[in-house]
Formats: structure tokens, C-alpha cells, sequence
């Protein structure tokens, strides 16, 4: 059963380096989603992905600062 995190790793709505980021973590979720049996711990590994996931893709944002 997939976990719910892993909807939230789509990156085609993306363009440029946010897309290429986002595509490579995407790709790792996937793996792990078929790779690891269902449990608390591939749940809370999911989260702290998509976490990453998500800093990753601000740190391509341009720095507006």
C-alpha cells in the first residue's frame, strides 16, 4: 500500500532547475515506496523526504534578499 506522502513528490508542473531537483527526489520516493515494506518507519522516512525534498527546491528559488 503506498503511503499518502507520496503524491506530494509530483514534479511536472515544475520548469527549469526546480523540475530537475524536484525529478531526482521524486525518483529516490518512488524507489523507497516499492523498495520497503509498509510500517511506521517507511512513513516517517516518507515525511522527512518530502521534507527535503521541499528545502532542496527553495534552495534553487533565486534569492530575493
Amino acid at each position: 500500500m503506498p503511503t499518502t506522502t507520496i503524491k506530494y513528490f509530483k514534479y511536472e508542473h515544475l520548469k527549469g532547475d526546480l523540475r530537475t531537483v524536484s525529478e531526482k527526489m521524486s525518483k529516490l520516493a518512488n524507489e523507497m515506496e516499492e523498495m520497503l515494506p509498509d510500517g511506521p518507519e517507511k512513513s516517517a522516512g516518507m515525511r522527512e523526504l518530502l521534507i527535503a525534498k521541499d528545502c532542496f527546491v527553495r534552495a534553487m528559488l533565486p534569492d530575493e534578499g
